[in-house]
């Protein structure tokens, strides 16, 4: 079997993807490794299941078959059941009703949000205990091996091994953990030397591995740059089995799913096609369902009409008795309300702050010999949205605890103005809600303990907490319940400064778009970290970008920093890890040349390599760009009356644009992976 190394050297797979016309087709190489013959088809099949807790009910009367070879999008509202579904799929949890049905032989990989890793192990050793079958074999034997055990299980062994491409274990698992932005330098390293994200990336990489007829996948972008998720989305092209993902981010969605299932009305419901279409083929369903009821309404109304205006006459009484019973006999359905809702966030300040807000001086921190942040010096002043980007990895949630004083830094120091007052956001809900037997209710009370029942259950009531959902305990929030609690406690605390980790990672798109309008209302300062480029391009108005040689500072929105610097940094994460594992300089350093070169050839290398890397980051920017565009488009969908106030020739300009955009992206992806498989090659000589 052929694997793939992360870099373009070795492409295991070639997906062909289908884009508009038939006869455009667009090889995609596919850095994945698929196992074949495991098992019979998968295939998850659910029969009348739902799911309630008490009085509430999250869905009933799901009856799906979920096939081989479909990629299956899991969305909905924050709290509408989407990981209870997954959950219940897997095992995890028990359903109130019905039954999920998946062949005995099917291998079932999950990725949880709550999964936790043994931080003492090797990052290689944790990918690979993904294959339990041939992980087994092979600690056994290595136990027989160097302990003089029982050497007559060895043929045993060896013929495990021989079956289920045990030999290949470590490098389909250095393959993965490439391609998922984890330079091969860091993998025979602890676990604990990782950020929380890239935990995360290698618990992606374990459930990979397994080579699972059924992934179910909650979340699974949430930590990974676009390089990471495009190497996620061509797995997905060519993963075989039965894939059912959630996620929020509608790219990826639009990218990998062939269908969407829909968790609302009380149901799951099946569409066909990706996130986009899905959009449109909801709203269309929903208004042919309302024009129907409307007309079925007004046939009443007209019987109705004609038996109190001629019902009390003989002549017409026998008229008037036959259209009461055709009312009878009409069945008008009545139509559920949506989960889907908007939280409101309004952050207000007990005070202003003084005008300096925060200062940073030469603040360094280091893990053991990993030195993380080195003389980070900075001022914040009143007002501003400063953003803090840079590579997963290099110490911006380590800046942020340490502003909170939930970590020491190693040397430096840190200075709050006057009269500031700090609200913070952690990336990991855990740290924030300590006791998970604590109510929402309470939990907020303690942020403003002189305000009434009333006054704080209508605070948690604008963030979508409600009814009995206000004293259930804290532990049985969904993530994007979390989230909305804790920006509900951070209001009710009035502070001047926000201190926010991460804070879309669990929300859905309706809260984020809500977030983004509280914070740009904020009349007081934010310090955010975000991998989400929207977010920070939406907010910004100045940018701390950490990167392995030290901070960079630019005051402005993320736009004008782009222009400025030219790099889009919240996009080439997996670039910037790549670099940081070869020995660097001041810039690019440049491979020996191999020997039997002249001088002239050499010089020729050496320039080539020296234009290779801009041109690719210049490629990711246009691809980022693209699809930005792309998704301004799909969401102009979605807008109320934008088809009642659209005419068809502007709907089929947006489409014939989308679809060029299409092709474009495609055709600069390939001129990407041209310009990565030679820089390797020149590099490797």
């Amino acid at each position: 079997m052929v694997l793939g190394d992360g870099h373009g050297e070795r492409r295991s797979a070639l997906s062909l993807r289908r884009q508009g016309r038939r006869s455009r087709r667009c090889a995609i190489l596919v850095d994945s490794v698929y196992l074949l013959g495991h098992s019979p088809p998968a295939m998850i099949r659910t029969i009348d299941l739902g799911k309630a807790y008490g009085a509430r009910a999250l869905f009933a009367g799901v009856s799906l078959e979920l096939n081989e070879g479909s990629r299956y999008g899991l969305v909905g509202a924050n709290g509408s059941g989407k990981t209870t579904f997954i959950r219940i799929l897997s095992g995890d949890e028990q359903a109130t009703g019905g039954s999920v049905s998946i062949p005995k032989r099917a291998r079932v990989g999950v990725l949880r949000q709550d999964h936790f890793l043994d931080d003492q192990a090797l990052i290689l050793h944790v990918a690979m205990m993904g294959d339990t079958l041939v992980w087994n074999a092979l600690e056994e034997r290595r136990q027989i091996i160097d302990h003089d055990g029982d050497a007559s299980k060895l043929a045993d062994l060896e013929e495990t091994l021989s079956t289920h491409d045990g030999y290949t274990l470590e490098a389909r698992a250095t393959s993965i953990l490439e391609g998922l932005g984890i330079p091969i330098a860091s993998h025979q390293q602890k676990l604990s030397t990782l950020s929380g994200g890239f935990k995360l990336r290698v618990l992606l990489a374990q459930v990979l591995i397994g080579g699972p007829d059924c992934l179910l996948l909650d979340e699974p972008t949430n930590h990974l740059d676009i390089l990471s998720i495009r190497w996620l989305e061509k797995f997905m092209a060519g993963y075989r089995g039965t894939a059912l993902v959630i996620s929020h981010d509608q790219r990826f969605l639009d990218n990998v799913a062939t269908h969407i299932l829909d968790v609302d009305y009380g149901t799951v419901t099946s569409y066909v096609g990706n996130y986009a279409k899905f959009v449109i083929e909801k709203a269309a369903v929903r208004e042919r369902k309302e024009l129907e009821i409307g007309r079925q309404q007004k046939i009443i109304a007209e019987k109705r009409a004609f038996v109190d205006r001629f019902g009390a006459k003989a002549s017409k009484a026998k008229q008037a008795q036959s259209r009461l019973k055709q009312i009878e006999k009409i069945e008008v359905e009545e139509l559920a309300q949506t989960s889907r809702r908007e939280p409101l966030f309004r952050f207000t300040q007990e005070r202003p702050s003084g005008k300096e807000v925060l200062e940073l001086e030469e603040i360094s921190k280091a893990y053991g010999a990993k030195v993380v942040l080195k003389d980070v010096s900075l001022t914040v002043r009143r007002g501003e949205k400063l953003a803090v980007i840079g590579a997963n990895g290099l110490g911006k949630s380590t800046l942020l605890k340490i502003v909170m004083e939930r970590l020491k830094a190693d040397r430096g120091k840190v200075r709050l103005g006057h009269e500031v007052r700090l609200g913070y956001f952690a990336q990991d809900h855990h740290e924030l809600l300590a006791s998970h037997k604590q109510t929402p209710l309470d939990y907020v009370w303690e942020a403003c303990p002189a305000e009434g029942t009333a006054t704080v259950r209508g605070m948690l009531g604008r963030v979508l907490f409600s009814g009995d959902d206000v004293t259930k305990p804290v532990g049985s929030l969904s993530g994007g319940e979390a989230a909305r609690l804790i920006f509900c406690k951070i209001i009710a605390e009035k502070p001047n400064v926000l201190v926010l980790d991460e804070p879309t990672n669990h929300l859905d798109l309706e809260a984020i778009a809500a977030l983004v309008e509280g914070l740009k209302a904020f009349e007081g300062t934010v310090v955010f970290v975000s991998h989400d480029r929207s977010f920070v391009s939406e907010l910004a108005t100045r940018i701390l970008e950490v990167t392995d040689q030290g901070p960079r500072e630019f005051s402005g929105t993320y736009a004008e920093y782009l222009a400025r610097a030219g790099d889009d940094h919240l996009d080439i994460d997996a670039v910037s890890l790549k670099a940081k594992a070869a020995p660097t300089g001041g810039g690019h350093k440049l491979p020996s040349p191999p020997p039997g070169l002249s001088w002239e050839e050499q010089k020729k290398r050496r320039n080539r390599l020296g234009t290779l890397p801009s041109r690719r980051d210049k490629l990711l920017v246009l691809i980022e760009s693209a699809e930005a565009r792309k998704k301004a488009i799909a969401q102009s969908y979605t807008v109320d009356g934008f088809f009642e106030r659209t005419s068809p020739v502007e709907v089929q300009r947006l489409e014939a644009e989308n679809l060029a955009l299409t092709n474009q992206i495609e055709t600069w992806l390939a001129e990407w992976e041209t310009v990565e498989a030679e820089i390797t090659k020149i590099s490797a000589g």
